[in-house]
């Protein structure tokens, strides 16, 4: 009797169901199990999307070593996990990954804005009497460049003569003067660029922490040394970091941006930029520039990023040393790339008798750049820093 009664309360609520209109439906059930199941996976997938993108916030742990190793007031970019790379861009501001026994775009990614597959070469001077020329003043011979004495300054050398690395002896062969550029922010790809073979030069940024100790370690090292200072890109989303040098600045605050960049440490022998492809083209800002670069007796690099600069044309105007880039050695952060490029640099220090060229500590570059240094004399180039090429190049403009 309970199980017949309990049968019919069944029916009887079945029926109720029923007359509300309510009907079992499997493919309704279906869908709403599919959707729900597509919701999930969408979910999923842009966590995955955000976390390679390098904006998932659990990407950027404040404790880590790659933050801690950041200047003070870091900025956006540094982080954990960089993105892929753009150009026209470096290497993006500089970037700063988590160290993994090798030092930080990487340092600096568009820490460059770098013109792609760019080879600039510039007009070789003419040796007279089978001697080089100094640049803005006449014609010498005698002991290579580190140890001539410039002329018009008896008893004493500028400090781009007295504090150049030693060069060695070319015996006619190609130079290669090679650049590497934002150093002292990544300390263990830093510290793996000054133990290579050299002499390198080494250009490390103004904003860097514990240049002193650094750089003695590479002047020890034997290497050249030169302030990497900040100035103004075009894009307007880069970030070349504090105490930039900027266009429609007035030339006093210019001159304290760079003097607070040129008392970061000792013994360089020049500038070169770190991005600057609207400030090398702006002829007042440049020439702040190198009225400070004349009365210190330094050298300028001319990184070209830019075909718009107007640094070749001032410097000759002041009379400052000056040397142009060559080759950008890493637009691709790829070890095949950065490899195609030495070839290139080789092909044109042949062609030209020297070449200068910019590279950057990371890791596909360091990789290429090990094997390339133990070989590069046996292929019958020589090595030299980039004082030693000064007297050799003429500026453009």
């Amino acid at each position: 009797m309970r199980q017949r009664g309990g049968g019919a309360g069944k029916r009887s609520k079945r029926t109720a169901r029923e007359k509300r209109g309510f009907r079992p439906n499997p493919r309704r059930q279906l869908v709403y199990a599919l959707v729900t199941l597509a919701a999930l996976l969408g979910g999923y997938a842009l966590g995955i999307v955000l976390k390679k993108a390098d904006l998932w916030p659990g990407d950027r742990p404040a404790g880590t070593a790659a933050l801690e190793t950041a200047p003070k007031g870091a900025r956006p970019w540094y982080r954990s996990q960089p993105p892929p790379p753009t150009f026209i861009t470096i290497p993006d501001a500089p970037l700063f990954p988590e160290p993994t026994g090798e030092p930080a775009d990487e340092p600096v990614r568009a820490y460059e804005e770098a013109l792609p597959g760019d080879v600039y070469v510039a007009p070789a001077r003419p040796p007279e009497g089978g001697a080089g020329q100094h640049f803005g003043g006449p014609a010498v011979s005698g002991p290579p460049p580190a140890a001539r004495q410039p002329p018009g300054e008896p008893g004493a050398l500028r400090p781009w003569r007295r504090f150049a690395a030693l060069a060695p002896e070319t015996g006619g062969r190609p130079m290669i003067a090679l650049v590497i550029d934002d150093m002292g922010v990544d300390r263990k790809r830093s510290a793996r660029v000054i133990g290579f073979k050299g002499p390198l030069t080494l250009s490390f940024l103004a904003y860097a922490d514990d240049l002193d100790t650094q750089t003695a370690a590479a002047a020890a090292a034997g290497h050249e040394l030169l302030v990497h200072v900040s100035m103004e890109p075009d894009s307007a989303t880069l970030d070349p970091g504090p105490h930039v040098l900027m266009s429609g600045l007035g030339a006093d605050e210019l001159r304290r941006r760079l003097r607070w960049g040129l008392s970061r440490f000792e013994a360089y022998v020049g500038i070169n930029n770190h991005m600057g492809s609207r400030f090398t083209a702006d002829a007042a800002g440049m020439t702040v520039v190198m009225e400070e670069l004349k009365s210190r007796g330094l050298l300028f690099l001319d990184s070209r990023t830019t075909d718009r600069t107007v640094a070749a044309a001032l410097a000759r105007r002041a009379g400052v040393p000056f040397v142009e880039r060559n080759i950008f050695l890493d637009h691709v952060d790829d070890v095949a790339t950065v490899r195609g490029r030495l070839a290139e640099l080789e092909r044109l220090a042949r062609q030209n008798g020297f070449a200068v060229a910019i590279g950057h500590p990371r890791e596909a570059t360091l990789t290429a750049l090990s094997a390339w240094l133990e070989e590069v004399e046996g292929r019958g180039f020589v090595l030299v820093p980039l004082t030693a090429v000064v007297d050799l190049a003429r500026p453009s403009g």
